[in-house]
């Protein structure tokens, strides 16, 4: 989301059991829009304390596994299935990223964009 609404939201992303590494097929699926991924697999813990006015779990486990969010904020669940879990031949694979980020990608622009007037 930084990428493509950089100018109105910061987005930050974390995992409430993080593996330590950004999947590659997440990276290559990433780079083949345009986004060259800098950041690291982090844990929700980092951002205890923190204020947030939109906060969006994104896996099908996150709705059930994420402890609720005591700051202030909007909380809004978006059941995607973990690409990571995909089954299949390498090509087979790589398209479930594809889907999962490019689900990804139009829901949750679609939410941004529905709410101009929360800015970070």
């Amino acid at each position: 989301m930084n990428s493509r609404m950089g100018g109105e939201w910061e987005a930050f992303s974390a995992g409430s059991h993080p593996t330590g590494f950004v999947h590659p097929k997440a990276l290559q699926v990433l780079a083949e829009i345009g986004i060259q991924h800098q950041g690291r697999s982090k844990s929700m813990d980092e951002f205890q304390g923190q204020t947030f006015d939109l906060v969006v779990t994104v896996c099908d486990e996150a709705a059930e596994t994420c402890p609720v969010w005591d700051g202030k904020g909007e909380k809004v669940h978006m059941g995607f299935p973990d690409p990571a879990e995909a089954i299949g031949n390498e090509e087979e694979i790589l398209n479930t990223f594809r889907s999962v980020c490019g689900d990804m990608n139009r829901k949750v622009l679609k939410l941004l964009q529905d709410r101009p007037n929360i800015h970070p």
